[in-house]
This record gives C-alpha cells, structure tokens and sequence, in this order.
C-alpha cells in the first residue's frame, strides 16, 4: 500500500488552471518475484478548470515541456544533470521537483530499498485523470493495478528512468 500526496506547484507555460491537482505516488514491484523496480507515478485528479480535452491538452502540453513522449520509455540516467526532471532521496521521502510540480512524497521501506539498489526510479507521468487516488490517503495494489495495469493506460503515459540525485556534502 502507498500513500498520494499533494504537491506546491510553480508558474509556467502551460495554463496551469487546467492542470488541476498534481500527486505522486511511490511503489515498487514485487521483490519476491524479482521485480523490485521503484516506481514514481504523477498523476492528475482531474479538477482542472475547461473541459475534458483542455485539462488533458495541458498534461500532454507539461509531458512535453519535460522532455518526454507518450508512450515512450526515455533514458535519463546518464543525462539526468540536463533533464528538467530532478529526483533526491532524502530522510525517506522522495523530492520530486519538474515544470509544473515540486512535491515531497513518504517513500515506502521497499521502495527506498530499491533506490539504493538501483539508483534510479522508473517514472510514469499520466496523461489521464485519476480522481480516485485522493492524496494523503492509502491506495491500494488493487486500485493501482486498475488504474494503471492496462496496456491502454501504459501507453497514454510517458516513462522515464530517473537517476536519484544525492545531496552533497
């Protein structure tokens, strides 16, 4: 289980209005079944202003300014220092900070786990709506799996593997 978070969000480009609210939520595969790839997944609850088509123009319009391609699977690790997606794992949350979106989400044991093995997070930004994952509360495998484990909602998302940055010191 994982919890969604809210996030503080900065002024750009696209009509920010239509964006509605902006949440992360972090998982990871099964371990147990050699699966444990951590997950960051930002999502909107759809409660943009316009309509359906503007709220879904305006996600698909901050995919772009990120750099990224629906349905793609784009490689930052080696070129993360020029991505405008930064991620740092710090004292068990996750920070997340891209166009749009600066958000701080409490990062699951096995997914921190994960962090340190690989060094890296796939990120999934969804271009639909998910007005289900209220943030600050539990979702669950189930509602995820749901949500999100159709080759259709797989392929109406960008992907992004992600080098986690360090502080330093």
């Amino acid at each position: 289980m994982s919890t969604a978070n809210t996030t503080k969000t900065t002024k750009t480009t696209v009509r920010r209005s239509y964006l509605g609210t902006l949440s992360v939520l972090a998982w990871t595969g099964d371990p147990d079944a050699g699966h444990d790839m951590p997950y960051l997944l930002v999502y909107s609850l759809g409660d943009g202003d316009g309509n359906d088509e503007e709220r879904t123009a305006a996600v698909l319009g901050m995919i772009d300014e990120c750099g990224l391609k629906v349905g793609d699977m784009t490689d930052a690790t080696p070129t993360s220092v020029n991505s405008p997606i930064r991620l740092l794992v710090e004292g068990g949350q996750a920070v997340l900070t891209m166009p749009y979106l600066s958000a701080q989400c409490p990062a699951p044991e096995e997914w921190l786990t994960a962090v340190d093995g690989r060094g890296h997070v796939h990120l999934i930004v969804a271009s639909r709506p998910w007005p289900e994952a209220t943030p600050g509360q539990p979702v669950t495998e189930e509602t995820l799996q749901a949500f999100l484990g159709t080759e259709e909602a797989l392929l109406s998302s960008a992907h992004v593997l992600l080098r986690v940055s360090e502080l330093r010191t």
